[in-house]
């Protein structure tokens, strides 16, 4: 079957109307032009903002991989550091113990001799000062300024030297205050 050919029918539209039609068609294609760039420019920000956060995403995967480089690196320094100071600081102990017990057995044979002395002093008629015997608290580490007070008051007393002062002091020390004694004769410092 076909379909008769019709004719258009004639427009009831004027000739103003269609013009105006056609006006806002052009304007209606010019905002979807307008809308369809300002669509692509929006998505071209939104890729740059993208590519950007996954460059920053990068960055910090790498910073965070540095980082744990750090606390590695961090962590096996401070082990072998504490390891050094470890085994330096038992050296040093080692060596302050020997030197103690050295000081100690000298303090001691020194004790004897000086013993020795007085009676052979004594004995022969020699004139040499003797200074008293008291019975002066051994210095522990507490209370220095009143140790200090007493043994000066002791030294006025007995008109003792200056450069006697510090090894008579000795003689008055606890064990770990003789260790340090020691310590500080044996770097050579001058001791007043």
């Amino acid at each position: 079957m076909q379909t008769p050919n019709k004719e258009p029918e004639s427009s009831s539209m004027t000739h103003k109307e269609e013009e105006e039609m056609l006006h806002d068609i052009s304007k209606l294609q010019e905002q979807v032009q307008h809308m369809s760039r300002s669509q692509k420019l929006t998505e071209a920000k939104i890729n740059g903002v993208e590519a950007k956060m996954n460059g920053m995403e990068a960055k910090m995967n790498g910073m965070e991989a540095k980082m744990d480089n750090l606390k590695i690196d961090l962590n096996t320094n401070l082990k072998t550091g504490m390891a050094d100071l470890k085994t330096d600081l038992t050296n040093f102990l080692q060596e302050i113990l020997t030197n103690g017990e050295k000081v100690v057995k000298e303090t001691h044979d020194e004790k004897k001799r000086n013993v020795n002395h007085d009676s052979i002093d004594s004995n022969v008629g020699s004139k040499t000062h003797h200074i008293p015997k008291i019975n002066m608290r051994k210095f522990d580490g507490k209370d220095p300024a009143t140790w200090i007070l007493q043994m000066e008051q002791f030294f006025d007393l007995n008109n003792v030297q200056n450069a006697q002062k510090v090894r008579m002091e000795t003689v008055y020390l606890e064990p770990n205050q003789l260790v340090w004694y020691q310590w500080l004769c044996s770097h050579k410092q001058f001791i007043t």
